[in-house]
Order: C-alpha cells, then structure tokens, then sequence
C-alpha cells in the first residue's frame, strides 16, 4: 500500500519503519526541515533498539522517504496516519494543536478517496474534530473517512511492540473502512478488534492509566512495607503469582515517568472531569506517583546531617531503561533536589546524558558506573539499565568514599549488598531485612 505518516517522533517513525519493512511504500512528513535531513543522512532523532538499522535499510531499498511536503505525502498515498505529538496543557488536558494543523494540512491537498487514521495518542471526540476540519476545509468535493488505530508501543522496545502487539485496535465509521486496516495488519498475524471510533480513542488512555495506577498501588504498599517493616519484593511477587493480577508493573520503586502514562493519566482525568464523571481514583495514582522522588531524598536526608559537598554517584538519567527520553525522568526531580542543598552529582547513563546536560551542565558527566562512584559519598541507582544489575562491587567498594547504596529500583539484594559491607537501603523494605 502506499501509506503517508506525519509526524516523525517517536509514533510516527516507529510506524513509518516498520510498516516500509513490511513491503509498503512509505512517505514520512515533518515540518521540522533539520530533523528531516538528518533522517535522510540516517541519522536518527530518537534512541531506539534496531531503528537505525531498520531505517537506513528500508530507506535505501526506495520503500521508505522523508519530506516536508504535506502535498506529496497526501496526494501519493492510500492511507495517512497522524502521528504527531499531544504534548499536555497545564491543566491536564491534551494540546491538539499540532493533530488540528495536519488536518488542515491534510483539508487543503486532498484530491481523492483517503483514510485518514489518528496514530497518536488523543482524547475521545478526535477523530470527530478531524473529520469537521477536514470537510470544513476540504477544498475538493471529495469522500474521506477518519479511524483510531491507538499505538502501543513502549519505548526500548517500540519495534517488537508494533511488529508483535498484544492486539491491534482499530476504530471505524464502517466495516468495509476497517477492512482496508485489517488488510495492512494482516501480515503481522495479531489478535485485531474492531470498534466504532470513540471506544478506540478511548482504550489507550485507558489501558496506560490502569497500569499507572499498578505501579501506584505497589508504591503505595512499598511505603506501607517499610512502616510495617516488611518486603515489598516479596508482597509484590505474592500478589503477582495470582493470576487475576498477575507481576507486570508490580514493581516498586520511584514510580512511573516518561512520554505516555503522565501525559495519558492526566489527560483521561480531565476527559472525565470534562464529562461530568469522578476521576477521584486517578488524581490519587498521580498523587502518589508525585511523591516517589521525595521518598528516595528523605532516605539520603536522613542519612547525611548535611548534604552540603557531599558527592552522589547516579547511576540512570533517563525515566526507564533502552532509551534516551528524560520526560518526567525522576532523575531531573532528583539532582534538582541535590543541587539545591549544595551537593555534588557525578552522573552515568549510556544513552540519556547529552539531553541532561542541556539542562545540568555543571554536573559531571562520566564515562561508565565505575567513574561515576570514584570517591563518592553514596551510590543512587535511578533507572535499571542491565548493565548496572552485575557491576563488580568489590570494585565499586573499592572506589566510593562510604559504601552507601540508594537502590530506587530494587534490582539489588538487600543480602549480598550488606554481605559485602554496604550500606543498603532499597524501597518499601522493612529496617528488619
């Protein structure tokens, strides 16, 4: 098929990628003029496992381009995917700004029959402001249809996710528009369902949200844990061999972060606001998220009579592992904090440390884990990167000024820390351990 894709973040060139290597003839459009000629030297904006490699393949083979012309990509294309970004307002709600431009975009060159499909991640009543743009707009008398076809890709891990998805969702006005979907999908072999188009905008925002509030509800526990002086490891993996619950996103820690589920929790809350409903339930899943950080710092202010040129070795910057996105990244709320009581960071993350240094570049940045705990007062594990699970601490001891570990992950053993003579302080358990 020939398929045009707006927007080339993280949604939009995943989509575009996989789609070109699956034999389609594929147009990517951005108005971002530099991040298009990179794409086209093959270099990428986003860090991602595989996407490089997936990109400069397909793109040399002639299935896959990159423009800034919106007209080429409307009129050379079957079908047009928006995948462009749904940045939040202040207030919770999702900004469309960007959905509402490509649908003018979109209004101004189309000549025939498309199906326009909503790829990022919007509000229900969208696909119905898109359709309104575009008829409003539309300057050939022309028939179009709009579907929701939410994505569900996490990053670290967006190309397995879009090319073997649990399930493919897809929104339709009609069943023959949904089956010209079920035909581009048909070749990945996954579960589809098919819906009417507000039940599908509505299920993205619903899953991320139902997982938020897991990872809320564990560090909910995890406080309770340590209070009680208990294990939260082990309640989470009680509660995770019940089939019912099952151990995904049962695990503790400094809570969720990244460009979907703060963005998708506080929009659905205002969504239900919006509606008259009670979202009671998810500003409490915010709530308790909000706090994580505090909860490490209160840990090392406890600790330390004084932060003031204390040294922290931190070992993660971005919000979780195989990625470069510091979106929401507890890190930032953390050295943020460090820095305020006059203490000294010595940072290490293997992808995420050029865009931190935008914004802190006065902290160190060091080449690899073992740099970063020379002569440190206390080890502060962020995010779990695999290669921070079996760093050599004999070495590591060796290296750090006190043997203090903050592990915000949990990915350590509270035995063999204190074993090898650390000071071990994990979340959600009990001083007994």
């Amino acid at each position: 098929m020939n398929i045009c894709v707006v927007g080339v973040g993280y949604v939009g060139l995943v989509t575009g990628a996989v789609f070109a290597d699956l034999g389609n003839d594929v147009i990517c459009v951005d108005i971002d003029e530099a991040k298009i000629e990179n794409l086209n030297k093959g270099i990428m904006p986003i860090f991602e496992p595989g996407l490089k490699e997936m990109v400069v393949h397909n793109k040399k083979d002639g299935r896959l381009s990159f423009t800034t012309n919106l007209k080429s990509g409307v009129r050379e294309s079957d079908i047009i995917f928006i995948g462009v970004n749904t940045p939040p307002k202040d207030n919770g709600e999702t900004d469309l700004s960007f959905v509402q431009s490509v649908a003018m975009g979109i209004a101004e060159w189309i000549d025939d029959y498309k199906i326009v499909v909503n790829k990022s991640t919007v509000p229900v009543g969208t696909g119905d402001l898109v359709r309104e743009i575009i008829e409003t707009n539309k300057r050939k008398d022309v028939d179009f249809d709009v579907v929701s076809n939410p994505e569900f890709l996490r990053e670290g891990s967006a190309i397995k996710d879009t090319l073997m998805p649990d399930r493919i969702v897809i929104g339709a006005p009609s069943k023959n528009v949904a089956m010209k979907l079920l035909e581009l999908y048909a070749v990945l072999e996954r579960p589809m369902i098919i819906t009417d188009v507000h039940s599908a905008e509505i299920i993205k925002y619903a899953s991320n949200a139902f997982l938020a509030t897991k990872i809320s509800f564990i560090n909910m526990i995890s406080d309770l844990c340590e209070l009680a002086n208990a294990d939260v490891n082990q309640v989470a993996k009680g509660m995770g061999t019940d089939a019912r619950i099952g151990g995904l996103f049962l695990q503790p820690g400094l809570g969720y972060g990244g460009s979907c589920f703060p963005k998708d929790s506080s929009s659905l809350a205002h969504t239900v606001r919006k509606v008259g409903g009670d979202s009671t339930l998810l500003d409490a899943v915010m709530s308790i998220n909000a706090k994580r950080s505090s909860q490490i710092l209160k840990k090392i202010e406890k600790q330390f009579a004084s932060l003031d040129g204390k040294v922290f070795a931190m070992l993660g910057l971005a919000f979780k592992p195989n990625t470069d996105d510091i979106r929401d990244a507890k890190s930032l709320e953390i050295i943020e904090s460090l820095l305020k009581q006059k203490a000294k960071v010595r940072a290490y993350d293997p992808a995420a440390m050029d865009k931190v240094k935008k914004i802190y570049p006065d902290i160190v940045y060091c080449q690899n884990a073992y740099e970063a705990t020379e002569g440190a007062d206390a080890m502060l594990l962020i995010t779990e990167w695999n290669e921070f699970r079996l760093l050599n601490f004999e070495k590591v001891l060796s290296l750090m000024r006190t043997p203090i570990v903050f592990d915000g992950r949990n990915i350590y053993s509270v035995r063999r820390m204190k074993g090898l003579g650390f000071e071990y302080y994990g979340m959600g358990i009990g001083t007994g351990e």
